[in-house]
C-alpha cells in the first residue's frame, strides 16, 4: 500500500495531516469520563476560548456504527471486520478551523451520529480491537501539533498518555441522565425519564470500564472534576485555569 492513499477515514485523515510538523505548536487537553458527564459540549466551549480545535471522539465511533448500519453490516458481523471492511464504509474526516468535519462519501453527519440506534451499539463497536487500531493513528494524527481539546473515554490513557493537560470528569449518575435527556431535546424530564435513561447509562459505564481493550479509567495525573453541582461555567473555568497555569503561549481566553 506504500505509496497509495488509503481509502475512508484513515486515509483522508491521513492526507489532511501529512504536511503538519511534529513539534507541537501548543498542548493537548484531555477530557474522559463517563457517558452523559458533559465531555463533549464542555470540550468544545474550552477548546472555542483558548482558540483550539476539538476532537470528539465519540463522534468518530458513532459515524462508524451508523455507515455500518447504513450499509447493512449488522453488529452480528462486527466481530470480523477487518481494516478493509472498514475503509470501505465511506465514512472520512476533514480539519476545519476549529475541529472536524465527518462525512459518509459527501454526506454530513450530524444528528445522525447522535441517534437512539447508533446510540444503543457504538459501545458494542467501541469495543473491538481492530476498530480501536484502525482510529488510532488519525485521532494521534489529529494532536500531532498540538493546540487540541479532545474528549473521549481513552483520550488521556491510550491517545495522548502524554497530554500536558488531563481531565477525568464526573457526575451523579442521575444528573448524567438528566443531561443527556436534555440535550436529547427534553426540558424537564420526568423521574420516570429520568430513571430509564439513568439504567441506559448504568449499562454504558459497565459495558466501557470493563472491557479489555481501552477501559473506562482516570487517567494518571488528571484533574478529577466532579461537576454534578457545578455550572457549567464553572466547569469550563476549571479547565482553563489548569490549561493557562502552563503558561505564556498555552492559548487565549
Amino acid at each position: 500500500m506504500r505509496g497509495r492513499e488509503l481509502p475512508g477515514i484513515l486515509g483522508a485523515a491521513r492526507a489532511a495531516f501529512r504536511a503538519m510538523s511534529e513539534v507541537r505548536e501548543g498542548p493537548v487537553v484531555t477530557l474522559d469520563g463517563p457517558a452523559g458527564s458533559g465531555k463533549s459540549t464542555t470540550a468544545r466551549e474550552v477548546a472555542g476560548r483558548l482558540g483550539f480545535r476539538h476532537l470528539d471522539s465519540g463522534a468518530f465511533y458513532r459515524a462508524l456504527t451508523f455507515g455500518l448500519l447504513e450499509a447493512g453490516i449488522g453488529a452480528d458481523r462486527w466481530q470480523a471486520l477487518t481494516a478493509a471492511d472498514l475503509d470501505g464504509v465511506g465514512v472520512r474526516v476533514d480539519p476545519t478551523a476549529d475541529g472536524f468535519r465527518i462525512l459518509l462519501g459527501e454526506r454530513a453527519l450530524r444528528d445522525e451520529l447522535r441517534s437512539p440506534l447508533v446510540t444503543a451499539y457504538v459501545s458494542r463497536l467501541a469495543g473491538l480491537g481492530p476498530v480501536r487500531q484502525w482510529l488510532l493513528g488519525t485521532q494521534r494524527a489529529a494532536g500531532r501539533r498540538g493546540r487540541l481539546v479532545a474528549d473521549g473515554r481513552d483520550m488521556g490513557t491510550v491517545v495522548f498518555p502524554d497530554a500536558e493537560v488531563k481531565v477525568f470528569l464526573t457526575a451523579d449518575l442521575r444528573e448524567r441522565a438528566r443531561r443527556r435527556l436534555m440535550e436529547q431535546g427534553t426540558p424537564a424530564p420526568s423521574p420516570a425519564d429520568v430513571d430509564r435513561e439513568a439504567e441506559r447509562i448504568a449499562s454504558r459505564d459497565k459495558d466501557d470500564s470493563e472491557r479489555a481493550l481501552s477501559p473506562l479509567r482516570r487517567p494518571e495525573g488528571a484533574l478529577e472534576l466532579d461537576t454534578t453541582r457545578l455550572t457549567f461555567e464553572q466547569q469550563v473555568e476549571a479547565i482553563l485555569r489548569c490549561v493557562h497555569g502552563l503558561g505564556d503561549g498555552a492559548g487565549r481566553g
